[in-house]
């Protein structure tokens, strides 16, 4: 190892175990020179390459100074939670140091355009790398028909409140579904009407009848991965409903989400079969992180300029620092790099809870879909099983499970269904989860 590397190791060790607080004076050069017996130019050059990771600073005349850092509930050797609720990505998976390297980038390499304002349609170069990077998903589509927004929820809240062409008003959702979606849609006070979905889809002859009969602007949908079931649709479903939306003169909003985790090469979207009857959402937040708060919207022309209006009085233009970040992140290969590493790792996990459900769930009254890939799947349990008691008592065990009640309109029966994530769970610990987990479900079920 070379002296300045090893000089670099010890004080990030100090800092990260706590040794060195935030704020605290840090050991002068001279002495580490004299500590590790190498020169003064190699510990300047450890103290340099720890500032540009933003572990210590410098104070002129004074010396070298520790960055205050946020304890960590991940490192935490005592914590034992087993956390099938979470959607959020697993933070572990994340090579901080190569996003960090794009930020700076960006800042460097945007300088100038951080001190003025974008536009609403986004960082022109981002839209071309965007388009590229589409494609991966068979969705084809010009420059000026894409959108960059501040998440996939700011292209919600707007096409929810925009006028569509067609002058309807309603959203049609699938029951259950993506919960924020449901808040925004009753804070709004937008017309809501609900299809019911399950594991094996959704009833086709129901969803023409409300196409042809309702108040239908837009048909929101998660084909793939869907939330909360975790199920997808197949290809003949999604190719009906692209059909039924260019004879009704419906536009489908289709949130594909967690595209990037598919590992089905044949698997479309629903655009890929009517892109001038649907709204394509992309997210970042499930492969990166939610904090970059960027998705991207392909819209067809008949939408793009009133959503347009919409985003640019909404905020102007979303943050050029995270666009361009994200622009170098895929163009150098790093994000196509991470994409691998997460599929796999929540392929494993997949794998691990399918087998786990088909081992531990042996009793007819409960119900788990089969072999569901993505990040999560859901069971269906018995109706007189009082939800609310079962969560507290997985609780006490550290088992953490969330009721999804408020992934149904409030016009809507409620069903007794638990999400079962595995972006926060460890393989080792999903087995004895789902042991946990029915194990109190035949307690309460006796």
């Amino acid at each position: 190892m070379r002296k300045y590397s090893e000089v670099m190791n010890e004080i990030e060790s100090r800092i990260i175990d706590g040794t060195f607080r935030g704020g605290q004076k840090l050991p002068s050069i001279r002495e580490l020179s004299n500590r590790y017996a190498c020169s003064k130019s190699t510990v300047i050059r450890a103290y340099t390459e720890l500032e540009k990771r933003h572990l210590v600073y410098t104070v002129p005349q004074s010396g070298y100074y520790a960055v205050l850092m946020k304890p960590d509930p991940e490192h935490d050797p005592n914590r034992t939670v087993l956390d099938f609720s979470s959607a959020s990505p697993d933070p572990k998976l994340f090579p901080y140091l190569d996003f960090q390297h794009c930020l700076n980038k960006a800042i460097d390499m945007y300088r100038n355009d951080l001190f003025n304002y974008g536009t609403p349609q986004g960082l022109p170069s981002l839209l071309h790398v965007l388009r590229k990077h589409l494609t991966d998903h068979q969705v084809f589509a010009r420059t000026d028909q894409l959108m960059i927004t501040t998440g996939v929820q700011q292209a919600l809240a707007i096409l929810s409140t925009m006028p569509f062409p067609s002058g309807k008003h309603t959203v049609l959702l699938e029951q259950p579904c993506y919960h924020l979606l449901i808040r925004l849609l009753e804070t709004q006070g937008v017309p809501v009407q609900g299809i019911t979905r399950t594991e094996h889809g959704i009833d086709l002859n129901q969803l023409e009848h409300l196409f042809r009969t309702g108040e239908i602007k837009m048909f929101y949908t998660i084909p793939r991965f869907h939330n909360p079931l975790g199920t997808s649709y197949s290809e003949n479903t999604k190719k009906a409903i692209a059909e039924l939306a260019k004879r009704y003169n419906v536009y489908v909003v289709e949130d594909d989400y967690l595209a990037d985790v598919e590992t089905d090469a044949k698997s479309d979207p629903i655009y890929s079969y009517a892109p001038s009857h649907v709204v394509y959402l992309k997210s970042f937040s499930k492969i990166l992180f939610p904090g970059l708060r960027l998705g991207g919207v392909v819209l067809p022309p008949a939408l793009f300029e009133t959503f347009s209006l919409y985003k640019q009085l909404a905020d102007i233009d979303s943050s050029i620092l995270s666009q361009a970040a994200l622009e170098i992140y895929i163009q150098s290969g790093m994000f196509e790099r991470r994409r691998h590493k997460i599929v796999s790792t929540y392929r494993d996990r997949m794998l691990l809870l399918n087998r786990a459900l088909n081992v531990f769930n042996d009793t007819e009254s409960v119900h788990h879909a089969p072999d569901c890939t993505g990040v999560h799947t859901h069971i269906v349990l018995p109706e007189r099983l009082h939800i609310p008691t079962l969560l507290k008592r997985l609780n006490q065990k550290k088992i953490i499970l969330k009721n999804i009640d408020h992934s149904f309109i409030a016009t809507f029966d409620k069903l007794p269904i638990l999400k079962l994530s595995i972006t926060r769970v460890e393989e080792d610990q999903i087995e004895e989860g789902i042991r946990i987990l029915f194990e109190e479900i035949k307690r309460m079920h006796r």
